[in-house]
């Protein structure tokens, strides 16, 4: 029995689920020794192997999730700052949602993957959220579904609608560029140039005027171009001037590492920056700052100048 070939997009899964990239690669690791351990059990007859392997996943996320807090973004839990020189205190005791990285697991761009609606699925109660994820995103059917949750049709249908009555609108997917669209490219081309040459005017030139900057694990967060810019420039004057930039992609938008200066030459990994794109501009970029979370994507930790 091949278990293996399927740990990619059950770790995808499992992210979906949990807003977590760390943990997800955990419950995979779970699920595949537990798929190992009853192999015997298994019969072809009743069900596929990924469909097989999709219900050991799921109950290992639910029980994961049990008694759980939401992985929540800053913009999830008030109303945005109006101070662009509040202090920056970290928040390590909230369990914060977490990107994707998209290399290492050759994930097409896909609107269920964006952080703003991974995010919102994490408001939904777990069995209703791996319901959503089985039958929108996965398209298993009804009943499959409910052998793998070991319920009815019916409350399968019924779970499903509610979950798409709580998550309508999200994230305004009808509306955000896919990475690789030539506008999109050239919005985040023109933010980069801006960005390493610290041009706070150019870089305001390229935000809606309603854009959001928010940073996990800090858990403030501010709303609108003037204060995005007046947040740049603050973090200009204090790590200067002269950074560098990787280009990448994360939950199917694009994405950019910020190295900073270090006093004796060279460029210190800073910051992940995940983009949302859409009418070209720049309406909101999530800046992740937690050193676990950069580890996931394979950054390099120093670069030269």
């Amino acid at each position: 029995m091949e278990l293996e070939p399927h740990r990619r997009e059950l770790v995808v899964f499992c992210y979906r689920m949990t807003g977590s990239f760390q943990e997800s690669e955990d419950l995979v690791q779970e699920t595949l020794l537990r798929a190992w351990k009853a192999r015997d059990r298994y019969d072809p007859a009743r069900a596929s192997v990924r469909t097989w392997l999709y219900r050991i996943a799921t109950n290992v996320c639910l029980t994961a999730l049990e008694g759980r807090e939401r992985r929540p973004l800053p913009s999830g839990l008030g109303v945005p700052s109006d101070d662009p020189g509040a202090p920056l205190v970290p928040a390590p005791d909230i369990p914060w949602l977490e990107p994707l990285p998209d290399a290492r697991f050759d994930v097409e761009a896909r609107a269920d993957l964006r952080l703003a609606w991974v995010a919102a699925v994490q408001h939904l109660p777990a069995r209703q959220r791996a319901v959503l994820v089985l039958r929108e995103v996965l398209a298993f059917s009804a009943a499959e579904v409910a052998g793998q949750l070991g319920t009815t049709v019916a409350a399968v249908n019924s779970a499903l609608q509610r979950a798409r009555a709580a998550l309508a609108g999200v994230g305004d997917a009808g509306q955000v560029c896919e990475p690789d669209d030539p506008e999109v490219r050239a919005v985040v081309q023109r933010y980069v140039r801006a960005f390493e040459a610290a041009d706070v005017t150019a870089l305001v030139r390229l935000l809606a005027e309603d854009a959001v900057l928010e940073m996990p694990p800090v858990p403030l967060w501010y709303r609108g171009s003037r204060d995005y810019g007046l947040f740049l420039e603050r973090v200009f004057r204090m790590r200067g001037t002269g950074w560098g930039v990787r280009h990448l992609t994360a939950n199917g938008q694009p994405a950019l590492a910020a190295y900073a200066p270090e006093s004796g030459g060279g460029l210190l990994l800073h910051t992940l920056q995940v983009f949302t794109v859409a009418r070209g501009r720049v309406t909101h970029n999530v800046v992740f700052a937690d050193p676990r979370v950069l580890e996931g994507f394979g950054l390099p930790r120093r670069i030269s100048a």
